[in-house]
Parts: C-alpha cells; structure tokens; sequence
C-alpha cells in the first residue's frame, strides 16, 4: 500500500492521536461505558453510512481512489464506516473536557473568592 493510499485513514489516526489522551488528562469516564457510548454513536453511524452507500451509488460524490485504501464495502472505503465511529468519538471526548476545565475554571475561581 503506497502511502498516499492511507491518506484518509491517517486523518483519522491524528484525529484520535489528538483526542484519546483527553481521557486520560481530564480522567473522563467515556471509553469506560461502551454502551453508553455505542448507543451514542451507532444508530447516527448506521443513519449516516446508508447514506452515504446510496449518495454513493447515485453519483452524487465520490471517494478519491488515489486517497483511500482499496478495501471497499458497499462501495464504501472502510475509513468511511471508520469516520462516522472515529469523528463523534472526538466530539464526545472533547466536549467532556471541555466540560471537566470549565469545572476544574470554576472551583478555582470560587476557591479564589
């Protein structure tokens, strides 16, 4: 696989390289309730990826060959299915971080006061 092949997956491997150690530096419980987190992800995931299957099939876009592994499902490149999973991981991680400094800001003001 020549490098400029992975060019999509290497998006999504610097994504989660930039919001898997907020896990660990806010001590955020997501990663730790995978239900919780599945049923947060998966029914939008499922929505999104038929989407995209029959966007897909229709024409209406396409995914750049020169950019994607090879493997396709659905017509799909599999860092398509692994976006929708990889993206609102993100999301949730950084939102509960965000949320943890704001509290953390919070009590330090008021200890502050």
């Amino acid at each position: 696989m020549p490098l400029r092949h992975g060019a999509y997956a290497a998006m999504l491997l610097f994504v989660l390289a930039g919001c898997l150690p907020l896990h660990r530096v806010y001590g955020l419980s997501v990663l730790r309730q995978p239900r919780r987190l599945a049923l947060a992800v998966l029914p939008v995931a499922v929505v999104f990826a038929a989407w995209d299957v029959a966007a897909t099939a229709a024409g209406h876009w396409h995914f750049d060959p020169s950019q994607t592994l090879a493997v396709r499902v659905a017509g799909l490149p599999l860092e398509e299915y692994a976006f929708f999973v990889v993206i609102p991981l993100a999301g949730i991680l950084t939102y509960e971080a965000v949320g943890v400094a704001r509290e953390r800001h919070r009590r330090r003001a008021a200890a502050r006061s």
